[in-house]
C-alpha cells in the first residue's frame, strides 16, 4: 500500500474514532507514528485537518470537507480492487456491530463459515447494546433488534423475534403456573432491557387485550443475565424468543401463557446511509440473511 493511500486510510479512521492511538492500533502503527503521518498529510494538502487537545481530537472545517471527499474514494477503490481480482476474494477490515445476545447466540456460532469463505478479510465485532451512530463510529454493517431509528439506513429484515414470558420448570413447580396475564402479579418477575416499558407488558388473545403494569422483582440491563436468572429458577422473564430460543428448545425454560400474544420485534441487518457500502459489508448482509432464513420467525407455540 502506498504511503499516501495509507495516510488517507489512517486519516479516515482517526476522523471516525476520534483517536490517533485507536486508529493507529487498527492499522498497525504507534500513536507517535500516526501523528507524524497525519502531520505529513496536512503539509501535503496545505491545511490542518484536525484540532488536537489533551482530551479530544476533532476535525477542522477543512478536515470535514476532506473526509466527505476522501471516504467515498477509498470505498470506490476497494470496490475496484474487488472487481478486478475477479475471484470474489474480500480484503481489508469489516466492522460489524451487534448486541451481545445476538453476537453470542446467533452470529459467532455461524461466523466461522463466513470467515472461511474470505480468509483475507479481517473482521471486527463491535459488541454492545448501544445503538451508536453507525457512520460516526465507522461501522460497516450492523444488526439491530427492534424498530429502526435511522431513516437513512438501508435495512433488510432477517428475522422476527416474538416476545414471550418464560420460566424454569423448577420455578413453576414451586410457585405455580399463571393462568392469565394478571396472575403474573403474584410472581417474581424478571425484566431485561427490552421489558422496561412505561406501558407495561402487553398481551392479546383473540379480541381481548391486557396492558399489565408490573413491578419486576429483578431489573437487569443485560438480556443474557435476565435469561440466566430465569434458567436458575429466580422467576418469570419477559424476553424476545430469539434471546432464549436455545433454552426453550432444550427445556431449561418453558413458555408461560403460550396462548397469549405479546407481539414481536424485527431483527434487521443494516448498512449505514450516506456512503457506499463495502463489498465485504454487502457479502455479510447476504450471508447472515441466508443463515437466519430457517428461523425467520420462531414458533408462536
Amino acid at each position: 500500500m502506498s504511503d499516501r493511500l495509507f495516510s488517507l486510510r489512517l486519516f479516515v479512521r482517526i476522523a471516525r474514532t476520534g483517536s490517533f492511538s485507536t486508529a493507529g492500533r487498527e492499522l498497525g502503527v504507534s500513536q507517535p507514528s500516526a501523528s507524524r503521518i497525519i502531520a505529513t498529510l496536512e503539509h501535503e494538502v496545505g491545511a490542518a485537518l484536525f484540532t488536537r487537545t489533551t482530551r479530544a481530537v476533532a476535525l477542522t472545517e477543512a478536515g470535514v470537507g476532506y473526509l466527505e471527499k476522501v471516504e467515498p474514494l477509498l470505498v470506490a477503490l476497494e470496490e475496484a480492487d474487488h472487481s478486478v481480482r475477479g475471484t470474489g476474494e474480500l480484503r481489508g477490515l469489516l466492522r460489524v456491530a451487534m448486541s451481545p445476545t445476538f453476537a453470542v447466540r446467533e452470529a459467532i456460532p455461524r461466523l466461522g463459515r463466513f470467515a472461511d469463505r474470505h480468509p483475507a478479510l479481517r473482521i471486527q465485532l463491535v459488541v454492545g447494546d448501544e445503538k451508536a451512530d453507525l457512520v460516526g463510529a465507522s461501522i460497516d454493517v450492523a444488526v439491530r433488534i427492534g424498530p429502526l431509528v435511522d431513516s437513512t439506513a438501508v435495512a433488510r429484515c432477517i428475522a422476527v423475534s416474538r416476545r414471550v414470558v418464560a420460566a424454569a420448570p423448577s420455578y413453576l413447580a414451586a410457585a405455580g403456573c399463571p393462568r392469565t396475564p394478571r396472575d403474573l402479579r403474584a410472581h417474581a418477575l424478571i425484566a431485561g432491557p427490552a421489558a422496561h416499558s412505561p406501558e407495561g407488558w402487553m398481551f392479546e388473545k383473540g379480541d381481548r387485550s391486557v396492558a399489565l403494569r408490573v413491578a419486576p422483582r429483578f431489573l437487569l440491563d443485560s438480556t443474557e443475565a435476565a435469561t440466566a436468572m430465569a434458567v436458575n429458577g429466580l422467576g418469570i422473564v419477559s424476553a424476545g424468543a430469539l434471546s432464549c430460543r436455545a433454552e426453550l428448545e432444550n427445556g431449561a425454560l418453558v413458555r408461560v401463557l403460550p396462548d397469549w400474544d405479546m407481539g414481536a420485534v424485527p431483527v434487521n441487518v443494516i448498512l449505514p446511509g450516506g456512503r457506499a457500502a463495502k463489498p465485504s459489508a454487502r457479502a455479510f448482509v447476504d450471508f447472515i440473511s441466508a443463515e437466519m432464513a430457517p428461523i425467520r420467525e420462531p414458533n408462536k407455540s
